[in-house]
């Protein structure tokens, strides 16, 4: 799968969760660039990119994230 695929089906799983109409996802985004994204609905959006992809993250590796792009690399790694 191309990134760019990724990254518009993650954006989407992001307006659903979020309840937003458009979300432009960056690799340098964090929750605090997102109004609405808490300790909540990032667990929310964990759970639904698993579903989406049809992979499992350890907790250490949700943890480690830092930012968006990461969470897209390790997707990418998931899916490889």
């Amino acid at each position: 799968m191309e990134r760019k695929e990724l990254v518009s089906r993650v954006e989407e799983i992001y307006k659903e969760i979020l309840e937003v109409d458009a979300i432009t996802l960056s690799d340098e985004m964090t929750a605090n660039d997102v109004e609405g994204w808490d300790s909540l609905t990032h667990s929310l959006l964990i759970n639904q990119v698993q579903k989406e992809f049809e992979v499992k993250f350890k907790l250490r590796e949700v943890i480690s994230l830092k930012n968006v792009g990461e969470l897209f690399n390790l997707i990418e790694s998931k899916l490889a």
